[in-house]
């Protein structure tokens, strides 16, 4: 539909209807961002565009009046029944039903790749999330990032970029020599320390320790701390791989932190910021000019001591990812790290980067509710829900789904009682229950020898005829399937995955409502005809795009429930 209100703009300005200069570059940058959209209400027709709004200040006319030289040239379009002007000079469109139709073949015919754009072809991405501390199992708030950061990864993707998945791998700093220390008190069979780890997975990892080398506990403290701390820490990460490959998210890439303090990553970068003057001297340590990038404060980038502060991995970090070639990076953070926004885009300024290569989307906090009442913490992660536990009660697809459904920004309260139950209220099992009830359908259409012509030349018994899906539910269903593409390109753009969930609920429930009001198969000894076929090709189509659009939330598509 870009083409066609495109093609009626340069028809129109050819006409000399407005006085515009095809050749200018504000011409041909306005015809390469026509905007058209999928109107929420059936009412409004099967496309809406604001274009002739946009026109109005570039050729001196009323938005209305522009509308009215548009639709002119639009009505004459084949495929196109219905032009509307509406408000300011907005313009409805509404295609005739073959045109409309035609869609479901479309998506019959591309199959898994329908939806799929390439707005962000040629961009290469590199896509940070969970980086949870080798020092417990994942836990819960890691577990959102978890969903949302490997659907947003498939969403981008799909998009044309390329996406790598990074683990930041964190075996550096304090937390890991409180880690060590908590491994070996549980092998001497002492107490946690006091600013140590609790929870049945350290005795666990202590004891597994011991059985590959016994005498661990009773060497002196510093060589077993350093024992403690490198198998410790291999055997926690081999956990949390584990589980996050259970969850279904795979990583390209797990980044050692200890890597830029080893490879003399960190006193390169520090190193470069002294020489173009964006570090400075105060107190006997050296601090970031933040603060003339946005942040509201500048950071100390290497203390008093001469050692470095966690920052200075992270300049070092965001270099290491420039140049592997990457030009927009996305770290996805935890709720406590609001703080990283302006710190991370202040270090690409500092760098002569544009802040823009750097994207940090926080995620609020998660709770797992039951019975009305906030969990108890998990015995054996010790402190927090953990991964693990959120799948042992929900399983994967339904805790994914669950993860991915409501935007981030928001503190997020599951009900476990919701979300186990298989009922039409739980949001997961309607839409899994729509691809399954399809499923069926398209086996007993099998069973009585009718089947679609998927892979024939348009005649035949099976061939599609969009002409006779001219009911309203079938159009609602038809607009509702011709409308995911536009979903995954805004899902991507706005890094909203939960945009995908709540568009496929919107469309399980069409595909129901399509189903009670209208008959798909023949009916006794009933013969079939052009009328089933046309509502079998649109079934097979609602079945793909609900397969396709829990594809990338990386959920299950079951056949049958």
């Amino acid at each position: 539909m870009v083409a066609a209100v495109r093609s009626a703009l340069v028809a129109a300005v050819e006409a000399d209807e407005f006085p515009l200069d095809l050749s200018a570059d504000a011409t041909t940058a306005l015809l390469a961002e026509i905007p058209v959209d999928r109107p929420r209400s059936r009412e409004h027709g099967d496309y809406a565009t604001p274009v002739a709004l946009k026109l109005a200040k570039p050729t001196r006319r009323s938005p209305r009046d522009i509308a009215a030289v548009l639709q002119r040239h639009l009505a004459a379009v084949p495929g196109i029944a219905a032009v509307d002007i509406a408000g300011p000079g907005f313009l409805n469109i509404t295609l005739d039903v073959a045109a409309a139709a035609s869609v479901v073949e479309q998506i019959v015919r591309v199959g898994g790749e329908y939806g799929n754009g390439a707005a962000l072809a040629g961009r290469r991405i590199n896509l940070e999330f969970v980086s949870a501390n080798p020092t417990g199992p994942v836990h819960i708030g890691g577990a959102r990032w978890a969903a949302v950061g490997d659907a947003l990864g498939r969403i981008l993707s799909a998009q044309g970029g390329e996406v790598v998945r990074e683990y930041y791998f964190n075996d550096a700093g304090a937390q890991i020599d409180r880690f060590a220390r908590s491994l070996l008190a549980a092998a001497r069979h002492q107490p946690a320390p006091e600013d140590g780890y609790g929870g049945d997975y350290i005795a666990d990892i202590a004891g597994r320790i011991l059985q590959d080398h016994p005498d661990a506990a009773e060497l002196p403290d510093t060589e077993a701390t350093e024992l403690f701390r490198r198998e410790g820490v291999g055997l926690m990460f081999a956990e949390i791989k584990k589980t996050l490959h259970h969850f279904r998210t795979d990583f390209d890439v797990y980044f050692h932190e200890d890597s830029l303090h080893s490879s003399g990553a960190v006193e390169a970068a520090t190193t470069r910021l002294k020489e173009s003057g964006h570090l400075y001297a105060k107190d006997d340590a050296w601090w970031l000019r933040s603060t003339e990038y946005g942040d509201d404060k500048d950071r100390v980038v290497l203390k008093s001591d001469g050692n470095p502060a966690y920052i200075a991995g992270d300049l070092a970090y965001f270099l290491d990812k420039r140049s592997r070639g990457f030009d927009l990076c996305i770290y996805m953070l935890g709720a406590d790290h609001h703080g990283y926004i302006s710190r991370l885009k202040a270090a690409a300024a500092a760098f002569g980067d544009d802040p823009s290569v750097v994207e940090v989307l926080i995620g609020q906090m998660v709770n797992l509710v039951r019975d009305g009442q906030p969990m108890r913490m998990s015995k054996r992660a010790g402190t927090v829900i953990s991964l693990d536990d959120l799948i042992d009660a929900l399983g994967v697809d339904a805790a994914r789904y669950a993860l991915i459904r409501y935007s981030v920004d928001t503190t997020l309260d599951l009900d476990l009682d919701l979300w186990t139950r298989q009922t039409s209220d739980n949001p997961v099992f309607y839409v899994q229950y729509a691809h399954a009830r399809l499923a069926s359908l398209a086996r007993n259409a099998a069973e009585l020898g009718i089947e679609i012509d998927v892979l024939g030349t348009g005649s035949g018994a099976g061939a599609f005829d969009p002409t006779v899906l001219d009911t309203p539910r079938e159009s609602e269903l038809i607009a509702l399937l011709a409308a995911y593409p536009g979903v995954l390109a805004t899902a991507a753009e706005l890094r909203e995955p939960h945009r995908v969930a709540r568009y496929l609920e919107d469309l399980a429930s069409g595909y129901h409502k399509f189903y009670d009001a209208v008959r798909v198969l023949p009916m006794g000894d009933e013969p079939w005809g052009p009328s089933h076929v046309a509502r079998l090709w649109l079934c097979a189509a609602t079945r793909q795009v609900l397969a396709n659009g829990l594809g990338v939330l990386g959920v299950s598509a079951p056949e049958r429930m």
